[in-house]
């Protein structure tokens, strides 16, 4: 039998936050059996092109449209159901998701609350200078990257935005550039970098405060060029740059919170402080499977990026009390419906979600162990198996388009179910109204 063969240029990979829009895939009999460019985390993300499309209904084989018709009657049945939105799916199915909320008066939160809310949070208080990664390529000839080596969770980021390549205003690429490593404890910085600043974990929110106090002070600058390796020498260095960017993970080693509000806060302001001398920006590192893209549909449907409730009739925004997590553990929620790839929901969402009635769509989701007892639809992944748009960690939308066929799109699944609870309240509201006698 001959073997299918096909190329297929600038494929999208949602394995981490820089989604790469250059991957060159080799498809031998609709297998992936190469991926040109990707790093070792888009490799994973891509595996072989194949999913199951399956639907379960307590680990029993159902259809699509039956396994739909059940997760209706749980959701709308519920008191106090909560609808979460996890990665790996396209802004089109997470607006949909966010009507499935509304219509259902829940809780809407995704894993934005578990991963970078403090980040947000920061950024809402105080505001944040932000740039797009097109614009730190081309633009940043000093970037500090401050408690974090992208090449752990983010390997093509230096290669592709900085300080890699060349750029309209860096012209020499690496050698245009200075590279500042901030050393937080066991999280270092690259191993390259031409200057090191040594910090301790508990004086690194102190040491963001100094930095940021030095770059706005107004008093007369001292002639005597400070010793190499202090806090002094890198607040010159930051005043001299012309486009400065601050590099830092929004989300801890493992992808879980970062709980220090401090810390995120003091990032921010730090941001704003090189302004007042010359241009900067914070760039906030985050993972992949489309997570900004949760936030901007959220924000953009209900006014807020997370922790949503819509008991009232009317969107709600409690970012602390009101995620998933919290919510769950003080016994408020009696079902949920989960909307993304399963394999990122937090460890403490996982070990909460038994107790409740559940409905999964998304990718593998027959394959997990919520599969036993929740009904449960395989979907594709977005630009491989469906088409539509993503955001970067930058928030910087791309198209992404479908390569193979047969696998169930999860944004055709969820507008489905949006219809059929349509349909269940209308059913509910016709059987209990009044009748009129003759």
């Amino acid at each position: 039998m001959s073997v299918s063969e096909r190329v297929v240029d600038d494929a999208v990979c949602l394995g981490c936050g820089c989604t790469c829009d250059d991957i060159r895939l080799r498809v031998e009999d609709d297998r992936i059996v190469a991926a040109e460019k990707a790093c070792s985390l888009g490799v994973a993300w891509f595996g072989t092109g194949r999913v199951p499309a399956r639907a379960l209904e307590n680990g029993v084989v159902s259809s699509p449209q039956q396994a739909v018709e059940t997760m209706a009657r749980i959701l709308t049945g519920a008191r106090s159901p909560l609808v979460y939105m996890a990665p790996d799916v396209t802004c089109e199915t997470q607006r949909q998701t966010v009507a499935i909320a509304d219509l259902l008066h829940a809780t809407l939160d995704s894993v934005t609350s578990a991963t970078s809310l403090a980040s947000i949070l920061a950024a809402q208080q105080r505001g944040r200078a932000g740039a797009t990664l097109g614009e730190i390529r081309n633009r940043a000839d000093l970037v500090v990257f401050w408690g974090v080596d992208p090449a752990v969770r983010y390997p093509r980021f230096q290669e592709r935005y900085a300080p890699a390549p060349v750029g309209v205003h860096v012209p020499e690429g690496r050698r245009s550039r200075t590279v500042i490593a901030v050393d937080v404890g066991e999280q270092r910085g690259p191993s390259d970098a031409d200057v090191r600043l040594a910090v301790a974990p508990g004086e690194e929110v102190a040491t963001l405060v100094r930095l940021t106090a030095a770059l706005t002070s107004t008093g007369t600058p001292d002639s005597t060029a400070p010793p190499s390796g202090t806090l002094e020498e890198m607040a010159l260095r930051l005043r001299s740059g012309r486009y400065v960017v601050v590099v830092a993970d929004a989300e801890a080693p493992g992808g879980e919170q970062r709980v220090d509000r401090q810390r995120a806060d003091a990032l921010v302001a730090l941001s704003l402080a090189l302004n007042a001398s010359t241009r900067g920006a914070l760039s906030l590192l985050r993972s992949g499977g489309n997570r900004s893209g949760a936030d901007a549909v959220a924000t953009w449907q209900t006014g807020f990026p997370l922790g949503i409730d819509f008991a009232r009739g009317y969107p709600r925004y409690s970012p602390w009390s009101g995620s998933a997590v919290s919510r769950i553990s003080r016994g408020e929620i009696d079902a949920m419906l989960i909307v993304g790839n399963i394999a990122a929901l937090p460890a403490a969402l996982q070990s909460t979600s038994s107790r409740m009635a559940t409905c999964v769509i998304g990718p593998h989701a027959s394959e997990s162990d919520f599969s036993r007892g929740a009904t449960v639809v395989d979907t594709g992944l977005p630009g491989l198996h469906s088409g539509g748009t993503v955001l970067r960690m930058d928030d910087v939308p791309l198209p992404v388009r479908a390569i193979f066929r047969g696998a169930i799109d999860a944004e055709v699944i969820t507008r489905a179910l949006c219809e059929r609870i349509v349909a269940v309240q209308r059913d509910a509201r016709l059987e209990h109204r009044p009748r009129v006698g003759r």
